[in-house]
């Protein structure tokens, strides 16, 4: 009797230890990626009892979205091209006679901000009246979000609402009429978007509009930007630049300002404002000049004995992009060895007496091309 006990005993032992349920770990245990990444996660199991199945899954019961794949022995887990809804928690599962374990991975997908106002406008309201735009936004890490007016750098006083940043106006005035902007920066992208205002005051109150709030001129150009004005009696209208006086080459006749060979320091925001007894009212247009390049050589001439280094580099003040092309004049083709960059450099690491010669530098960019030449001297 005492035999068949100590066997019953150490039977049970046995029998427990290789009842044990598999374990099971994971790599890597969390993970953080951006939008349009991949990655991988690879489930290990120990198990003294065999077969062993094993199964992905999300933890919270939901089917694998379908770029999400399973590798041929089940072991490895990938997430190709990660989507925002791809964000959460996964588990590998192992089962066999024994039990069944699991562990489970983290995976964070950042995506860039995103911004949808509600209501889009533009908005029309009358004086007097109250009005509020909500701007909702996603992405990952939480965006951080401003309210700010077109033309300012102030940040306007909001209220938040779960995901939303609600602005206000209890009643609205003439002045509150202008384009306002929201916008949300994470560390993954940016995003804005805009709603214009528009106060429609007493009767009589003027009203501004431009015939183009963003345009693109170009160096030497004559630009002319027309403000209209509704309101009674007719109101004056006047033209100003944000944070600089007009071009000195400017003239405003009948609401129309002229703007006579602009150039580069001319872009910024124009603003029209108009204005009667009942109040005034602005508008505003944005100008970007564009410039073609100017091109210079640094240096123009050198001297140099065989055997030494050139390095010639070329300068261009313009709008970019600017791409730089180097030759030799009367030759076309460059010297054996020489190298150029990006950047506008020539070079050359050991110069030879039939290097002599003239080299041109031509910048381009989508307006115009400039060239400059360099001297190059070799003599011993």
């Amino acid at each position: 009797m005492g035999s068949y006990a100590a066997a019953l005993i150490f039977c049970s032992l046995i029998c427990s230890v290789a009842a044990q349920a598999p374990v099971v770990t994971v790599e890597p245990r969390t993970a953080t990626i951006r939008q349009g990444e991949s990655v991988s996660f690879r489930c290990q199991v120990k198990s003294n009892v065999q077969p062993v199945q094993l199964e992905w899954r999300r933890a919270n019961n939901q089917a694998l979205p379908d770029n999400v794949k399973i590798g041929p022995d089940g072991s490895v887990l990938t997430v190709a091209n990660a989507r925002p809804g791809n964000h959460g928690q996964y588990r590998c599962v192992a089962n066999s006679a024994a039990g069944r374990n699991f562990a489970n991975i983290v995976l964070n997908v950042k995506f860039p901000s995103k911004v949808q106002l509600t209501p889009t406008g533009p908005l029309r309201i009358r004086t007097g009246e109250s009005v509020s735009v909500e701007c909702r936004v996603t992405g990952r890490p939480r965006p951080t979000v401003t309210w700010k007016r077109r033309g300012s750098t102030l940040q306007l006083v909001t209220q938040e609402i779960n995901d939303a940043h609600i602005i206000k106006w209890p009643s609205v005035r003439p002045e509150d009429s202008g384009v306002y902007v929201c916008q949300a920066d994470n560390n993954v992208g940016k995003s804005e978007a805009e709603v214009e205002l528009v106060v429609v005051g007493p009767p009589g109150s003027p009203v501004a509009s431009v015939n183009i709030e963003e345009m693109t001129a170009i160096e030497g150009q004559t630009v002319t930007i027309e403000c209209t004005a509704t309101g009674f009696p007719t109101p004056v209208i006047t033209w100003s630049k944000l944070r600089a006086p007009l071009p000195w080459k400017h003239s405003v006749a009948d609401g129309v300002l002229t703007l006579t060979d602009v150039g580069r320091q001319d872009s910024g925001q124009y603003i029209c404002n108009a204005t009667n007894i009942h109040g005034y009212s602005e508008a505003y247009t944005d100008m970007e000049v564009d410039t073609p390049p100017y091109a210079t050589c640094l240096p123009d001439q050198v001297r140099l004995q065989p055997g030494s280094p050139l390095v010639l580099q070329c300068l261009a003040h313009g709008s970019h992009p600017i791409q730089f092309t180097w030759s030799r004049v009367g030759r076309g083709s460059l010297p054996v060895g020489a190298e150029t960059t990006r950047e506008g450099k020539l070079m050359i690491a050991s110069v030879k007496q039939g290097d002599t010669g003239t080299y041109k530098c031509v910048a381009t960019n989508h307006i115009g091309s400039s060239e400059a030449m360099a001297k190059v001297i070799i003599k011993a």
